[in-house]
């Protein structure tokens, strides 16, 4: 009789449920048991692909506590890859980066800067870069038929209110909303080299 994933990973105190066999679960299980009780617990996404699993994460006094795969997601049922168990790592990580980093054109070090001036930054380096690239028109050579019934190759000049200079690409973490949202505000500034990385 086979077992399947969900079943096999569904933890009930101090036993590991096996459909109608049940075993004692290892010390592992029995210290994640201590480790998140009383722990909030809330269900996401893992942020790293675009497969999208399920993670249920434990928070005690705002702290994320355990991480793990949700059984009841349909895409993973409670497993995962190395980078989605490591998950708590991205959270609690003392070598973690809280703030930006810049280094200056010629320098050999970065430097912490605050937030608003490096969003500053590229916000004028975004605006700078379209209004000195982008494109009212733009000629091309396309086929025009004539009066003979022949046709013939002309250079016309066509609208495009574009930019070539800047592209764009999405993060696979990024749910429809964002995309939608994203894609409508690069179209906006003119970009039309729009990628997603779930697409490469």
């Amino acid at each position: 009789m086979g077992v399947s994933r969900r079943d096999f990973l569904k933890i009930s105190g101090s036993t590991l449920l096996l459909g109608p066999l049940a075993v004692p679960a290892s010390a592992d299980a029995k210290e994640q048991g201590s480790k998140t009780k009383g722990a909030k617990e809330t269900r996401t996404i893992c942020p790293y692909c675009a497969v999208g699993c399920g993670i249920i994460v434990h928070t005690k006094d705002g702290k994320v506590v355990n991480t793990e795969g949700d059984p009841e997601h349909p895409i993973n049922e409670g497993t995962l890859c190395p980078k989605g168990a490591s998950l708590m790592q991205l959270v609690n990580n003392d070598t973690r980066l809280l703030k930006p980093k810049y280094r200056a054109p010629g320098a050999s070090d970065w430097k912490e800067v605050e937030w608003d001036w490096a969003l500053d930054q590229i916000a004028k380096k975004v605006k700078d870069t379209r209004d000195r690239t982008f494109k009212l028109t733009s000629k091309a050579k396309v086929k025009e038929k004539q009066p003979d019934g022949t046709e013939k190759e002309v250079e016309k000049e066509f609208t495009v209110n574009r930019t070539d200079a800047i592209a764009h690409i999405g993060s696979a973490a990024l749910d429809n909303e964002e995309c939608y949202l994203l894609q409508k505000m690069m179209r906006s500034l003119g970009l039309v080299y729009i990628e997603h990385q779930a697409r490469i």
